[in-house]
């Protein structure tokens, strides 16, 4: 989903949460009836020990010891990657149950929000090195993608398996029936299917798609190739996914009501028992509503994966620009932030004196491509109940349906919040037949809009359009139907709606961590027709859409080749190699923006855009191990009795550092870097790489990139690696003349033996 869809359901979210509260808060006598009132909650109690048996005694246990006898309250037990269940409970209930023995946390179930081709052959086209990209001869199975989304379309050209070798015999999922879903839905590509029943929706019990979230997702992480695919004629080519040799398992956690959380945490647990190599989460909460670690199932979920080797990709979330705004930031979490692609979407206006003004949209526009429209601003259709300014923006009931009917209508934005898309129903209402919108907002998106022919323009132009109006005293023009444009400059940028760092969770770790493309991405899409389809077409079996949803699975099929090509990896090894092979400079040479035009940050964009084929081959990685994850949850301020039931790799001898300053979140094994420098005159942290070239012999030298009154100094100052020694280690120190930092600053610390470049960039904080 892109900024402004996902600003409305973020309101929707908001609103309903409102009037829970208000609702439960004003019934009844009071707050007894708050107490009393029973909604989901999600008992965790760390990780998981036991069998199944014990398991289900255990959870038992716990929930008879707060409930009336014959009370069934049990919705859904965990008991593969981790313990706990989810149940029926009054916040009495849950109050009491937090504080039994081996209880983490309990916390109600919280409703998260989805984050919504030419993008892989432009990522290709941006390769700095050249790299052999055939699977090592050790790789005699594809990688499994695990997807936690609204389902998917099974009958999708994307999801074909011709050609395609037997399932993995490792492979312990299932493919779960429904009304509309059979065993026969899944094949050798698409390997698994669950749905997790919606307590709120007992028609919605079915791994089938209805929303098309999932089956876009899917597509462009693993879908397979397919010719001539397009959005009604528009951005024809050739659809595929990053990884279209991969298998696919979805897990149907999003309805119609968002995506529950205990559906969450239960798809974690399943996916982990069915044996997935990594999972792709396009999926989180909105900023305003973020939940610490113990109640964030994201992160639970994700902090088990990886304690069973499994890479968890997730998108940041879609309410930037602003600072401070991503989410899915647990270090132990792969976090997308959003880009651009070298593919432009214009849907241009000719005037009556024959000039022409570039406009971006997505329309199928039935309008003759001859300027014969009569053309009217929105100021002068006002409507005599409403102001200049409400009708010049054209907000709803403002216009005066009889001096706007049949004619292309002018809008202005001029601060105005309003989107295009109310614009559009506000024209369509009293019978306009366009809309052109005059608007700095959101330039990097070409929004759909059907069939109507509608366009945005920059304020720049909007001059030329509104000067032609006023010459005149019959102006008339025309929209032209889209047309793809390729070979867009600059690009990559990153759009205002991709969420920024730094992280809340921590400033010591630096987030996003990569960017990937998210902008007008085209992909697979379900094929009932839910969605108004143009006049005279079949509904079309492809999508273009925006939003970090769309970047995540990018980096996780790329995640997965990676895995394929080297099956032996973690997943730290993987997303480093993702990481630390990421580029900074657009396809003008000149180093990255964002929408607004200001050179972008690794607040921005992580560690800058991803590569296709340098992460096949990365030379070094960054190995980042469960002892740094438990160290982090020491320096966050758990104590070592709750990290010991969290986790299940606690090695027996493992206490919490003495020094539990989170300034010591710095030093975890993590491919970048950021240090908390205020007050400080120089950090010393040191870094752990593993050769994992294919010359045992070789010597790396660093390349340092420092800002202005920042000086950093390696030790050793060359990395010198044999047959026997395949990780070395070396100290950075970090040192300053300036008394204070009056901005957070950003450099990089490049490792390279002339062949591989391995970069980590980092900020100082102030």
């Amino acid at each position: 989903m892109k900024g402004n869809d996902t600003l409305l359901l973020h309101l929707f979210y908001t609103l309903l949460l409102f009037l829970g509260v208000r609702s439960s808060s004003s019934a009844g006598n009071g707050s007894n009836d708050v107490t009393n009132r029973k909604e989901v909650y999600i008992v965790y109690m760390g990780a998981a020990d036991s069998t199944d048996a014990s398991f289900r005694n255990d959870h038992a246990q716990v929930l008879n010891s707060v409930l009336r006898r014959n009370e069934n309250a049990l919705v859904r037990n965990y008991k593969h990657g981790f313990s706990g269940f989810a149940a029926r409970l009054s916040k009495k209930e849950a109050t009491s149950i937090a504080q039994k023995p081996g209880v983490v946390s309990v916390f109600p179930g919280p409703v998260l929000k989805l984050h919504t081709t030419r993008s892989w052959d432009f990522l290709k086209y941006q390769t700095q090195v050249k790299i052999d990209t055939k699977p090592n001869a050790v790789s005699k199975s594809s990688s499994v993608i695990g997807i936690l989304d609204t389902g998917i379309w099974p009958e999708a050209a994307s999801f074909s398996d011709k050609g395609m070798g037997p399932v993995p015999s490792r492979w312990k999922g299932t493919c779960m029936k429904s009304q509309d879903f059979y065993s026969s839905n899944c094949n050798r590509k698409l390997i698994g299917a669950r749905y997790y029943a919606d307590p709120n929706d007992s028609g919605d019990n079915t791994a089938r798609d209805s929303n098309g979230h999932g089956t876009h997702v899917a597509g462009t992480a693993a879908g397979v190739m397919v010719t001539n695919a397009s959005y009604y004629g528009v951005a024809t080519g050739c659809a595929k996914g990053g990884s279209p040799e991969s298998r696919l398992a979805v897990y149907r956690v999003c309805s119609n009501f968002g995506c529950r959380g205990s559906s969450i945490l239960a798809a974690f647990d399943d996916a982990i028992a069915d044996g997935v190599d990594l999972l792709s989460v396009s999926l989180g909460a909105s900023t305003g509503f973020r939940p610490d670690l113990t109640s964030d199932p994201i992160s639970l979920g994700a902090f088990h994966a990886m304690e069973h080797g499994i890479l968890v990709v997730c998108s940041a979330g879609n309410d930037g620009p602003s600072s401070y705004t991503l989410v899915n930031d647990a270090p132990w979490i792969l976090t997308v932030a959003a880009s651009t692609i070298d593919r432009n979407f214009l849907s241009n206006i000719v005037l009556g004196d024959n000039k022409i003004i570039k406009g971006k949209a997505i329309n199928l526009s039935p309008l003759s491509n001859s300027p014969k429209y009569p053309l009217i601003y929105g100021e002068s259709a006002k409507a005599n109940s409403t102001s200049l300014v409400e009708a010049r923006q054209c907000r709803p009931n403002s216009l005066d349906g009889n001096k706007v009917k049949g004619k292309i209508v002018v809008c202005d934005d001029k601060n105005d919040k309003y989107s295009t898309r109310k614009k559009v129903a506000t024209v369509k209402a009293v019978g306009g037949i366009g809309l052109v919108h005059i608007t700095d907002q959101n330039e990097a998106i070409a929004s759909n809009y059907g069939d109507f022919p509608a366009t945005v323009i920059s304020s720049k132009d909007g001059v030329t359009i509104l000067q032609y109006i006023n010459s005149t005293s019959n102006p008339v023009a025309t929209i032209l139907a889209t047309t793809s444009v390729l070979d867009y400059k600059p690009a990559p940028l990153v759009p205002n709606f991709s969420s920024r760092g730094p992280s809340s969770l921590s400033s010591n770790i630096l987030k996003p961590d990569i960017a990937a493309p998210g902008v007008n991405i085209l992909a697979a899409w379900i094929g009932n027709g839910t969605e108004v389809v143009p006049k005279g077409k079949k509904p079309s079996l492809y999508k273009i859409i925006s939003g970090t949803s769309m970047a995540c699975p990018h980096v996780s099929g790329l995640a997965s080749s990676v895995k394929t090509r080297n099956p032996a990896w973690s997943a730290s090894s993987i997303k480093s190699a993702i990481m630390t092979s990421a580029i900074q400079s657009n396809n003008l040479k000149a180093p990255i923006t964002t929408e607004s035009g200001s050179v972008a940050t690794p607040y921005d964009y992580g560690a800058g855009e991803m590569t296709t084929s340098e992460p096949l081959q990365p030379g070094l990685v960054y190995e980042t191990s469960s002892v740094d994850y438990l160290n982090f949850l020491c320096y966050i301020g758990f104590n070592v009795t709750t990290v010991k039931v969290i986790s299940k790799t606690v090695p027996r001898n493992f206490n919490c550092p003495k020094d539990l300053s989170s300034d010591h979140i710095s030093n975890i094994n993590y491919p970048s870097i950021a240090i908390n420098f205020s007050g400080k005159r120089a950090v010393n942290l040191s870094r752990t790489v593993t050769n994992v070239g294919e010359d045992d012999e070789t010597v790396y030298s660093p390349i340092v990139d420092a800002p202005s009154g920042v000086h950093v100094t390696l030790t050793p100052n060359k990395l010198r690696f044999t047959k026997s020694s395949k990780k070395l280690s070396y100290r950075v120190i970090f040192s300053s003349t300036l008394t204070s930092l009056k901005e957070d600053l950003f450099g990089s610390i490049t490792w390279s033996n002339g062949k591989y470049m391995v970069r980590s960039p980092f900020v100082l904080t102030k």
